[in-house]
Parts: C-alpha cells; sequence; structure tokens
C-alpha cells in the first residue's frame, strides 16, 4: 500500500458493518484536477498508482500524468502498474512454474534459500487446455477423454500439484472443472477486492494480467484485465510492477438493441471488424453509451474475450446495475455485491448509461443493424454474412490454386467435378466429400460457451432440427465442450441436452478443446478421402481463433460462428451453400426444412434463459479445487526444489538461468548475423510456435521418437511446452507458415546459407549457433498476432536469434522478446524487407547498441549481399519503456529479477 498518499486519499468507507480503507479518487481530485471525464479505465490506473506511490517506482509525476492525459487524450509516460492477481492455463501455466523451478534452482545454486522465488500476488491456474477430443457422439465421449487426458498428461499434473504446494499464493483448479476465463467470470473474480494490511482491510479495484491473450473476457464485469506473455506474468508474480505507457483508450458507442435472429457472436464479429480497421493496437477500448442497457453481462464478457481480435489490450465495460445482477446470478455473496456497488459508487467509477468519458478516438455502431455472421476462413478479423459465406469459400478455395471454372458464388461442385478419390463409405453407406464440406463443428471456446443466451439457442435449434427428423452430415465431427459445468446444469434444466446429444453434440469435455487445435483426428474415412482427394475442407466453430494450421492440419478453412449456427452447419453439412435460404435437409414427410424453421424466437431463448439459477453457480464452485478421484491420487513430491527426470519429454529444466550468478554480458552491436527467414504480414505466435499436433518427421516428432516416444503419445506442442528440448524444435514448426526465402514452400523450412541446402528451421538454426553465427528474422506487418504464447519468444532466444525486424507488432509477442532478450526492431514507415531489396541472402549488421540504449531510438542496419554489395537502411529499436532496456540489458525480465535477488 501507498507509503506516501501525497494528495490525502486514504479514507474510509462503511459497508455491512465492516470498515474498509480506501483512496479516494475524488480526495485526489481536490488536488489534481477534475477526472470526471477520464474513461474509466484510466480511473482504475490512477487508483493503482495512488494506493502504490512510494517516491520510487511509482511518482507524483506518473500520477500527474494520468490526469494530464485528458489535454491530449495520449501521453508518452511510463507509469508502473501493479496488479492484484495472476491468471494461468496449464498450456502457459506449465512452463511459467518450470521457469519458478529453475530460479529456485538458480538462487539456491548462488548460495539463497530455494524458497527466495516465491510468488508474491495471488496466482491462479485453471487446467484447461489438455483435453482433446478423441471420442465424439457418444454418451461416453466425456468420461472416455477425460480418461485419456489424465493418462497423457500424468507428469504435467504431478508437477503442477508440486508446484501448488511448493509455492505460496498459488492455487490450482484441477482439469475437468472449466476454462480459466469462464472459472474466472463466474468465480474467482471479485470485482471489488480486499486484502488486510497492518491490521485494516483495504478495497480496490479487483485487477489482473493473465498468461492468456483472452483474459480480457473479464473486461466485461468490469475488472481491467489483459493478456501477458508468462515471462511478463511470472515477473508480476514476483512482485515487478508492469511497466507502460498510458494508452490511449478508443471509445466505442453502443446504440440501439440486436434485432430478432441475431445472437451475440454476430455482434462481437462485427465489432471485431470494425475496431481492427479503425486500428486499436497497444491501446485500450472503453464502451460506453445507451446501448449498454440492452447488453447483458455475458454479451460484454464476449466482446471483452475477442480484445486480442481486434488487436486492443483491453475492451472495458464498466461496472454498472447489469454488474450487479450478474453477481447475484453467479452466486455471489451479498457482502461481495454491496462491497462492490459501494466502492465504485463512492469512487465515481459507476457507470450509465448518461457517462459520456473523453477519448483518444471514437467509434459507433447501432446493434439493430448487425446481421448473422461468420468469420474465416484463417482470421477472426474477417467477418462475412452468413449469404455471403459460400462465395468467400470460393475466393479461398481459388487462393488454393484449386481451379473451378466460373461458379464462383455459385452451387457446390458437382458429381462430375468431384475425383472418385473422394468418395468414401461410412458405416457401410457411401458418401461424397466435396470443397468446403464441414468436417468440423463444434460448440466450443470461452468466448461462447460462457454466454446462456446463444447456448440455449444452439439447444432449441438442436430440438426443433431433431423434432423435424434432421440429422447431421456422417462426415461431421461434432462435439459440445463447455467453459464450466453451469452451462451442461442449465441446458439440462432446460431440457434441450438431450437434444443436442441425438446431433452428435455430446459433452466431450470441460476446456478449450477444438479452439485450441485439440479437436483430436477426424472420422477416419474422412481424413482419408481429404488427403487422397486433396480437398479444402471446413470447420465451423464457436471459437475465437481461427489461424492457419490451428484447428487442425488437414482442415484449412476454419470459420467462427455461433453455437446455433454451428449447429447449422452441422446439418447443412457444407460452407458451400447459403443456409438462409437453401434447404438444410428435408422432414420425416419428405419436405424441406429450413433455417427460419428451426431457428428460436428471442422470445424462446429469454424463456430457456430463465432456467439459469445461482443455486447452479453456487453447486459447481462449492469444491472447485477438489478435483476428482484422479486428480486426488497424483503423487506430490515433498520438496523446495523439484526433481527434475533426465528421462522426461514433458518437463525439463531450461537452460535459461544457468549463468545467472556472473554479470550480464555487455551489450554489442550484431554483426555477421544471417536471416533465418522471412515471413509476411500478420505472422500468428501461432506459427512461431504452434499449440496442435507435432508432425511425426518434424523435429520436435524425430526429437520425441529418438527418445522413446510414440506417435500416439506425442500429445501436442501445448502440452509439452515444458520441456525446451521439444519448444526449441517446434519454433516456426507450423505447417501453414511460408518462408519466402523458399518461394513456393510452406513448414518450417529454411535455406542454410551461404550453400543454399535446405533444411529445417531448427537444423539451420543449429549449424549456425555451432558455427557461433548469430540470427535474424525479418518480417512484416503484425508480427506476432495472437496468443500470449512466451515460447514463441523463448524458442528464438534458444534457436540464437539475436533481433527480429518487422514493419509492426502485436503488443504481447514484442514484450515477450524484450522478456527474453531478443531485440525487437521496427522498419522505418513505409519501408519492408522487400521494397528495401533484401532477399535473405544477406548477412546483417545492426550498428548502434551499446549499454546506454534509448527508447525508440535508431540504429543502422547493412544488409550485406554475396556480392559485396550493401544495403543500408534504418530500424527503430521498439524497446518502449526504460524499465524494458533494464530487462534487455540483463538477459531478459526474469534474469533481471534474478540478478537483482543475488546482488542484494
Amino acid at each position: 500500500m501507498s507509503a506516501k498518499d501525497s494528495y490525502n486519499t486514504l479514507s474510509q468507507l462503511e459497508v455491512a458493518g465492516a470498515t474498509l480503507n480506501y483512496f479516494s479518487l475524488p480526495k485526489a481530485a481536490k488536488t489534481l484536477g477534475d477526472i470526471d471525464k477520464l474513461p474509466i479505465s484510466l480511473k482504475v490506473l490512477l487508483e493503482n498508482l495512488l494506493r502504490h506511490e512510494d517516491g520510487i517506482t511509482v511518482t507524483k509525476e506518473q500520477i500527474q500524468a494520468v490526469v494530464g492525459w485528458l489535454k491530449t487524450k495520449s501521453s508518452s509516460q511510463e507509469i508502473e502498474y501493479r496488479p492484484a492477481r495472476v491468471l494461468m492455463q496449464d498450456f502457459t501455466g506449465v512452463p511459467a512454474v518450470v521457469d519458478l523451478a529453475a530460479m529456485r534452482d538458480a538462487v539456491a545454486k548462488a548460495g539463497l534459500p530455494a524458497n527466495s522465488i516465491n510468488p508474491l500476488s495471488a496466482v491462479d491456474l485453471v487446467i484447461d487446455h489438455s483435453v482433446m477430443v478423441d471420442k465424439f457422439a457418444t454418451e461416453t465421449a466425456f468420461a472416455e477423454n477425460v480418461k485419456m487426458e489424465m493418462e497423457r498428461n500424468k507428469e504435467r499434473y504431478e508437477f503442477l500439484r508440486w508446484g501448488q504446494k511448493a509455492f505460496n499464493n498459488f492455487r490450482v483448479v484441477p482439469p475437468g472443472t472449466g476454462i480459466c476465463h469462464q472459472v474466472n467470470l463466474e468465480y474467482l473474480a471479485k470485482v471489488a477486492w480486499t486484502s488486510e494490511h497492518d491490521g485494516k482491510t483495504f478495497v480496490y479495484p479487483d485487477t489482473l494480467v493473465g498468461t492468456d491473450s483472452h483474459t480480457t473476457m473479464i473486461n466485461g464485469l468490469g475488472v481491467l484485465g489483459w493478456g501477458v506473455g508468462g515471462i511478463e506474468a511470472e515477473a508480476a508474480m514476483l512482485g515487478q510492477p508492469i511497466s507502460m505507457l498510458i494508452p490511449e483508450v478508443v471509445g466505442f458507442k453502443l446504440e440501439g438493441a440486436l434485432k430478432e435472429g441475431v445472437t451475440a457472436t454476430d455482434l462481437v464479429l462485427t465489432v471485431t471488424q470494425m475496431l481492427r480497421k479503425h486500428g486499436v493496437v497497444g491501446k485500450f477500448v472503453e464502451f460506453y453509451g445507451p446501448g449498454l442497457k440492452h447488453l447483458p453481462l455475458a454479451d460484454r464478457a464476449t466482446i471483452g474475450n475477442m480484445s486480442p481480435e481486434y488487436g486492443a489490450t483491453c475492451g472495458f465495460f464498466p461496472v454498472d446495475e447489469e454488474t450487479i445482477t450478474y453477481l447475484r446470478l453467479s452466486g455471489r455473496s451479498e457482502e461481495t455485491i454491496a462491497r462492490v456497488e459501494a466502492y465504485y459508487k463512492a469512487q465515481g467509477m459507476w457507470g450509465s448509461a448518461e457517462n459520456e468519458p473523453e477519448f483518444t478516438s471514437t467509434l459507433g455502431l447501432d446493434m439493430s443493424t448487425v446481421e448473422p455472421s461468420l468469420a474465416g476462413p484463417t482470421r477472426p478479423q474477417d467477418r462475412v454474412s452468413v449469404p455471403q459465406l459460400p462465395a468467400a469459400f470460393d475466393l479461398f478455395l481459388n487462393s488454393q490454386g484449386v481451379a473451378f471454372g466460373d461458379e464462383m458464388g455459385g452451387p457446390r461442385l458437382t458429381k462430375a467435378d468431384v475425383s472418385p478419390s473422394t468418395l468414401m463409405c461410412i458405416e457401410g453407406t457411401d458418401h461424397e466429400l466435396s470443397h468446403g464440406d464441414v468436417v468440423i463443428a463444434a460448440i466450443t471456446s470461452c468466448t461462447n460457451t460462457s454466454n446462456p443466451s446463444v447456448m440455449l439457442a444452439a439447444g432449441l435449434v438442436a430440438k426443433k432440427a431433431v423434432e423435424l427428423g434432421l440429422q447431421r452430415k456422417p462426415w461431421v465431427k461434432s462435439s459440445l465442450a463447455p467453459g464450466s459445468k453451469v452451462v451442461t446444469d442449465y441446458l439440462k434444466a432446460a431440457g434441450l441436452d438431450s437434444y443436442l446429444d441425438q446431433l452428435g453434440f455430446d459433452l466431450v469435455g470441460y476446456g478449450c478443446t477444438t479452439c485450441i487445435g485439440n479437436s483430436g483426428p477426424l472420422i477416419d474415412e474422412v481424413a482419408h478421402a481429404v488427403d487422397k482427394g486433396n480437398l479444402v475442407v471446413s470447420s465451423v466453430l464457436s471459437g475465437n481463433r481461427n489461424f492457419e494450421g490451428r484447428i487442425h492440419p488437414q482442415v484449412k478453412a476454419n470459420w467462427l460462428a455461433s453455437p446455433p449456427l454451428v449447429v447449422a452447419y452441422a446439418l447443412a453439412g457444407t460452407t458451400r451453400m447459403d443456409i438462409s435460404t437453401a434447404a438444410l435437409g428435408n422432414d420425416k414427410n419428405g419436405n424441406p426444412v429450413y433455417l427460419k424453421d428451426i431457428w428460436p424466437s428471442n422470445a424462446e431463448i429469454s424463456e430457456a434463459v430463465k432456467s439459469v439459477t445461482s443455486d447452479m453457480f453456487k453447486t459447481q464452485y462449492s469444491a472447485v479445487f477438489d478435483g476428482d478421484e484422479h486428480w486426488q491420487a497424483l503423487e506430490i513430491p515433498d520438496s523446495e526444489t523439484y526433481e527434475w527426470r533426465a528421462d522426461s519429454t514433458y518437463v525439463a529444466n531450461p537452460p535459461f538461468f544457468e549463468d545467472i550468478d556472473k554479470p550480464a554480458p555487455a551489450p554489442a552491436d550484431i554483426k555477421g548475423a544471417r536471416v533465418l527467414a522471412i515471413l509476411g504480414d500478420t505472422i500468428t505466435t501461432d506459427h512461431i510456435s504452434p499449440a496442435g499436433a507435432i508432425q511425426s518427421d518434424s523435429p520436435a516428432g524425430k526429437y520425441l521418437k529418438e527418445n522413446g516416444v510414440a506417435v500416439k503419445d506425442f500429445n501436442s506442442y501445448g502440452s509439452r511446452r515444458g520441456n525446451h528440448e521439444v519448444m526449441m524444435r517446434g519454433t516456426f514448426a507450423n505447417i501453414r507458415i511460408k518462408n519466402l526465402m523458399l518461394p513456393g514452400t510452406e513448414g518450417g523450412i529454411t535455406q542454410y546459407l551461404p550453400d543454399g541446402e535446405q533444411m529445417s528451421i531448427y537444423d539451420a538454426a543449429m549449424r549456425y549457433q555451432a558455427e557461433g553465427t548469430p540470427l535474424v528474422v525479418l518480417a512484416g506487418k503484425e508480427y506476432g498476432t495472437g496468443s500470449s504464447r512466451d515460447w514463441a519468444a523463448k524458442g528464438a532466444r534458444l534457436l540464437g536469434i539475436k533481433a527480429v525486424i518487422a514493419e509492426s507488432y502485436e503488443r504481447i509477442h514484442r514484450s515477450n522478446l524484450v522478456g527474453m532478450g531478443v531485440l525487437p526492431l521496427q522498419f522505418k514507415a513505409g519501408e519492408s524487407a522487400q521494397n528495401i531489396g533484401l532477399t535473405g541472402e544477406e548477412t546483417i549488421d545492426i550498428v548502434g547498441l551499446s549499454a546506454d540504449i534509448q527508447v525508440g531510438q535508431t540504429l543502422q542496419a547493412v544488409g550485406t549481399k554475396p556480392d559485396g554489395s550493401t544495403v543500408k537502411f534504418e530500424v527503430i529499436c521498439r524497446i518502449d519503456t526504460a524499465n524494458e532496456i533494464a530487462y534487455f540489458l540483463s538477459g531478459g525480465i526474469l534474469h533481471h529479477v534474478l540478478r537483482q535477488l543475488v546482488e542484494a
């Protein structure tokens, strides 16, 4: 808490018979000036600075700069922000705990107590990313998938249970419970956080950072939170403030209400398209306007969840009456609810339709104009209306080099157009598989399974379809993976679960599943037909990500849609048909059935939503940390340091901290670097460090086989993030990544120079490393889009990459690169590798690096071609804050923390 309180803001609030201490914004305004028009998200930052003012990390100048933001609606002031807590999931949580365990080894080696390394902030880790859809369309699917999950991940889960026991302030929500963001929304978040200091109870805004980019979902509840890399989260856990510039804030005004037949998913896909076009990377987005009164909390959370897709740091909604309604529905105590309302009103942070803060820029949407939509086939911001989908697919098909005449926007390929190799037999019946057919239909992901209106709408669509005699097409792999057990409770209470089951949408698990790439194998006959016919097939999922190579290696076109549309496309079986006008099938009497015949009215959905009760939340979260018998039976090592297993292919001691007791090497110019890859625009962290299937012939696959792991036991890259040997081999191993040094190819390959030999990026990097040759990567715009994946930076470091030169960066990945001591550089505006004339055959020098490197400074770069001629160009250092300079000079953010600890 504040040691200074220069503005005399410490105050008391009486709530439910308790005295709560807080740092008053209205009192601060008496000295600092009027803050009424400050965006509420910035008021949260202002309170944070007031509470932590110490004259060293947080100064009066930082506090004044937040208030001064109103003058220009922007700021170059760096602030030190301390969130109340940290949220993790297991894919990102395992490597974070590995790092903490390795740091304990490092400090013990330096002569310090191992328990010097301990989280200082509250940390919750929810295991939600590891369940795969192996079994589906059967009532035993859930039990079988959970059994396989526990068998595959036993060592990882034992490691996490060790971490839960070994570290303070660290809780683990066991597998089979729900998705971290939905558990956060429904249970973990308090909105108004409390803690004890010097015998007093303090209350302040609930804030957090998470190691998953969709941490922003909690913004719908009025809780400021966003995704960071695991590296940055670990530093926050260990007491390091998050260094950031006071952000620009884009106001998004919502008016009107959604019309009949339109869902929250359609709304969020529209908002995503608008904001990505507006340009909000690195900015806060704050929603306001009269439309908020027509937007249930679950719809707000859906919009907040997709912040990474529109590129914003967060998509924030104010605390208001709807927040209180949701807190009561989700089973929070009356004491908690009273505290939230009293605190936010006392602070002048209570939202209302009349509130119109001042913003850096604004845009707006009349929600009555939103239409049923999907997004794809490879980017979540590429929205198409339902009638446009066939034409959008055909354009994609054309881009894949498939010739199909003049059919653009027309009917499906006819039988005469289809190779006989795509004929298949499923359960004794012949079927024809064509381009555009839906082979995966998944109700999945935190984005939509947290929203009762769209989940119950899916159940109502299923009910009407079953009653008319419709069935999903036999080539469709269907699945239902809710974000919490509450979902299955209310589907059952509404009497809709059995209808979903009859269409093959049986429960497969509580977790991310298809959205993270854990879709499991296609139906055997379908997989064979896709490969034999070289077909471009589709998935339709209620997720938030559809990047290349993410959902399934055999599925190139992936479409995001609402849960009821997922069911509808499972019935249609193709994305080359306009389901708004064409029949989905025939009823029991042979009559055509159209989408309008099975689509529920808003009144029907509202009636079904009444089945959701607070008792469901209270029951399901009453023992949330206990786990089932499989979890409780795991063995837990009893030691302060982890006992690493030499033969483990899941958890290994990483080499990052080996020389932490020695001074950091002095920075030096990069000389004679080779280009490892030249990459295009919108390279995602899935491209850089895939989460899904490990290919048998990939460097990671070869490593696993050499270590006795059968192909069937490979699991996924995401599940093996605790092993650096697997992950460094998996860096740039996405099957769809395109290295422009080798035109016409895809996959993680490059050209080793000067010989010109083609080989895997990993093999080339190891050969360069053996020669002592530094490496650089060249890239286009929006480098590092997507998940907050620290292995995209860790892997780069272990491959020997010293710098990345890109046209622009997404926020989290740029920060991760700095956090691992990899230099992010940016081409000057209007310049690129291509128009400068770089081909990748050059050696690259970066000149101007020194101990006094400055934020945003210009550095000189020289590319020397094989004939000795040179290309000279300038690059901008994208180390954005003074703290980041300190981290970079120490070799990374965790290295900085350790060196400080050892020196002290």
